[in-house]
C-alpha cells in the first residue's frame, strides 16, 4: 500500500499530537499537608518545594499558549492576566471558606499561600522566566518575606528538602499536642501568605470574625505580592523560555 498523495502538490504533514494541558491543583495536595504538619517550622519550604514542581509546568505551558495566541502581546500584557486571575481566586477562597476554628484558619492560609505561589510563578513566566526552575523556590521564600535574602531561603530549602518525616505525628499525639502543631503550621502559613492573612487566621478562631475580613485580606495581601514580583522579574528583562525537553 502506498501512502496517500499530497494535495495540491504540498509535502504530505505528519500529524503531531496535541499535548495534553498540564492540571494543577488549585489547593495544596494532601500529600504536602502531610510534610507541613510533620515538619510545621519548614512549612513554607515545602510549599514553595512543591509549588514549584506542580504548578511551574502549569505556568510555563499557559505562558507558552498565550504567546501562540498572541505572539505580539508584551509580558506586561500577560503579567496582569496573570494577576487579575489569581486576585480573584485568592478573593474567592477569602469569601467562600466555611471551616471553622483553627482546623479550618490553617486551611485558608494554606489555600491561599499555594495560590499566591501560582501567582508569582504565572507572573514569572509572563515576564520570559522558567516557572519550573528549582530557584523559583528561592524566588517565592523571598518575594513571600518567609526569608530576607536568597542565601537563607536557599539554605532552608535545603534543611526542608533533606529533613526526615516525623512519622505518624498526627496519629499519635494527644489533642494537646496536635493543636501546638496546628497553630504552629498556621502561624508559618500565615506569616508566608501576608500580615493581613496572619491576622485574619487568628481572627477566624472567634466564630463570626473572619467573615469580614476574608474576601478583603486576602485580596490585599495578593495584590501587594504581585507588585513585588512583577518588579522583581521586569528587572530582570526579556528572557526565552526554554522549549520542550527533548527525550
Amino acid at each position: 500500500m502506498t501512502d496517500p498523495a499530497p494535495v495540491d502538490g504540498e509535502p504530505n504533514a505528519v500529524p503531531t499530537a496535541p499535548v495534553p494541558p498540564v492540571e494543577a491543583p488549585e489547593a495544596p495536595p494532601a500529600k504536602l499537608w502531610d510534610r507541613m504538619r510533620d515538619d510545621p517550622q519548614y512549612a513554607p519550604e515545602h510549599l514553595a518545594l512543591e509549588a514549584v514542581r506542580r504548578l511551574g509546568p502549569e505556568a510555563a505551558q499557559w505562558a507558552a499558549r498565550e504567546r501562540a495566541l498572541r505572539p505580539d502581546a508584551p509580558p506586561e500584557h500577560l503579567a496582569d492576566q496573570a494577576v487579575r486571575k489569581f486576585v480573584n481566586h485568592a478573593r474567592l477562597s477569602g469569601a467562600v471558606s466555611g471551616a471553622a476554628g483553627l482546623p479550618g484558619a490553617v486551611i485558608d492560609v494554606g489555600v491561599l499561600a499555594w495560590t499566591q505561589a501560582r501567582l508569582v510563578l504565572h507572573v514569572a513566566a509572563a515576564y520570559g522566566v522558567d516557572p519550573a526552575h528549582p530557584d523559583r523556590a528561592t524566588d517565592l521564600l523571598v518575594l513571600q518575606r518567609v526569608h530576607k535574602v536568597a542565601e537563607t531561603a536557599r539554605l532552608a530549602l535545603g534543611v526542608a528538602a533533606g529533613r526526615e518525616r516525623a512519622g505518624a505525628l498526627f496519629g499519635s499525639a494527644g489533642d494537646r499536642a496536635l493543636g501546638r502543631v496546628m497553630l504552629q503550621l498556621g502561624v508559618r502559613l500565615a506569616r508566608m501568605a501576608g500580615v493581613r492573612a496572619a491576622k485574619r487566621m487568628f481572627a477566624k478562631v472567634v466564630p463570626g470574625a473572619a467573615i469580614v475580613l476574608g474576601t478583603w485580606a486576602n485580596s490585599a495581601a495578593t495584590k501587594e505580592l504581585a507588585d513585588r514580583t512583577r518588579a522583581l522579574y521586569r528587572a530582570a528583562g526579556p528572557r526565552q523560555l526554554p522549549g520542550p525537553r527533548q527525550p
